[in-house]
């Protein structure tokens, strides 16, 4: 029984080396609310746009840069009440013996989620510190949302094979 735990513990320690978070930060944060002051004496029925992006950057072997960018419009009527923006961004270590699809993964949906939450609490403080009513974004599922990107990519690369199958 001794046995066994220390080798799920080692395997535990293996893969915490496999993947490591070096840093968290906020890479790039920029609040505008262009229709300030008169904005504040409409009646608040806004519109809210969201946008988010994920890119990754190799450093490094075995070195990554993850950054989530978070685009929030809200518009009252046809009056842009105010644009935030959020970049938050983390250094993370993905060993190289992590296969591509893993690593794929981790870089496309779990660094993500590690991310997110950071980024809701600078929006939200950005939106609180502006005197707006306050923004409360929903979890979101990177694991689908990365999901439905690999599968675009294969239907895109079936299509492609297809045409020049075709052709």
């Amino acid at each position: 029984m001794a046995d066994e735990q220390q080798v799920n513990g080692a395997d535990q320690q293996a893969q915490q080396q496999a993947f490591q978070i070096q840093r968290i930060y906020a890479k790039d944060v920029s609040f505008e609310a262009p229709n300030a002051p008169e904005i504040f004496r409409k009646e608040w029925t806004p519109e809210l746009n969201l946008d988010m992006n994920v890119k990754n950057t190799k450093i490094e072997d075995g070195v990554y840069e993850v950054v989530l960018k978070i685009t929030a419009t809200n518009k009252v009527g046809d009056d842009v009440a105010f644009l935030a923006e959020v970049h938050q961004a983390g250094i993370f270590t993905i060993s190289d013996a992590i296969e591509d699809g893993q690593r794929a993964h981790l870089l496309g949906a779990f660094c993500p989620n590690i991310l997110f939450p950071y980024a809701r609490e600078c929006l939200s403080n950005l939106v609180s510190r502006a005197t707006f009513p306050q923004l409360n974004l929903a979890p979101v599922n990177f694991d689908a949302v990365f999901a439905q990107h690999v599968q675009q990519q294969q239907q895109q690369a079936q299509q492609a094979a297809e045409q020049k199958a075709d052709a």
